[in-house]
């Protein structure tokens, strides 16, 4: 016996097959998820080995000369730049450490999940992961200026905030008929992408509080209690990604936000303004560049 769909709160998503299907097979727990890439696997596994050191890790890292080289250049970067010049990998795994060269080599993995075969839902995995890196960006470097927040791990939440619409764009590859107009890929997206981003959080056995993350990514007014979390941390990275893309008048006002004010109260800098990432926006561009 199918499971019945409960009736949809509009007559526009009674129409939206997308939306009907996309739904079915989530409750279903049928709907592809994506799995997370095969080195990020390898990484977390050599991290928790009870032997495990850089040299080990490195080992494991050097298979791919792409992520190799990325995470030299992140480890000389204005985020967690030394004395010295990192040259080799070992080295750069020593600065970061284990768990935030897990991290960041699982953001450089995960550009492999944004694909798709047909052009209209391949340049929507393009933009979704354009937007990601960019808030991905944003919130290493605002978690970079606010003590207690570690970069790599804000970098990761804010790559996964939007991770839920991957499987929704990756059903409408494989089924193109089905869309009938954009606005039936907006519809579904809005209704489902929390809940499925957070069935992919548990599948990949991420952080619990990314689930917040997910859930909470444009709950503007949100307020979680009185200390600051990752999930305020991509709240403000996301509206600040927005500046000069969203008709301004459409977005709540930075300043009036619990998230900020959270952040801003205790946890930044004394010299915080509201345009404290306009200041950094060349480091914010360097971590961006890296993920692209």
């Amino acid at each position: 016996m199918t499971e019945a769909i409960p009736n949809p709160k509009s007559s526009k998503l009674a129409k939206n097959r997308l939306y009907l299907d996309c739904y079915k097979y989530m409750q279903s727990e049928k709907l592809a998820l994506p799995t997370i890439p095969d080195v990020s696997v390898k990484i977390r596994r050599a991290i928790n080995e009870p032997k495990a050191n850089s040299s080990r890790i490195a080992r494991v890292v050097q298979i791919d000369p792409s992520i190799t080289a990325r995470l030299i250049k992140i480890s000389n970067s204005p985020l967690y730049r030394g004395r010295r010049k990192i040259e080799s990998c070992p080295e750069a795994i020593t600065r970061l450490g284990l768990k935030a060269a897990q991290d960041i080599i699982t953001v450089f993995a995960l550009k492999a999940v944004f694909n798709a075969k047909t052009g209209i839902i391949r340049r929507k995995m393009q933009e979704l992961w354009s937007h990601s890196s960019h808030v991905a960006a944003i919130s290493a470097v605002l978690a970079h200026k606010t003590p207690g927040f570690d970069p790599d791990r804000a970098m990761l939440a804010g790559l996964i905030h939007d991770i839920g619409i991957v499987p929704i764009l990756g059903y409408a590859d494989r089924q193109p008929d089905i869309l009938a107009s954009p606005t039936d890929l907006a519809e579904t997206v809005k209704e489902l992408r929390s809940e499925i981003g957070v069935q992919i959080i548990r599948r990949w056995d991420f952080p619990t509080d990314f689930e917040d993350v997910v859930n909470h990514a444009e709950n503007w007014y949100r307020d979680s209690g009185p200390q600051a979390t990752y999930a305020d941390i991509v709240m403000i990275s996301q509206l600040h990604s927005f500046i000069g893309k969203v008709d301004i008048k459409k977005m709540p006002k930075m300043d009036e936000l619990p998230a900020y004010k959270k952040l801003a109260a205790g946890n930044l800098d004394a010299d915080l303004s509201i345009n404290i990432l306009d200041q950094v926006k060349d480091e914010i561009e360097h971590v961006r560049a890296m993920l692209s």
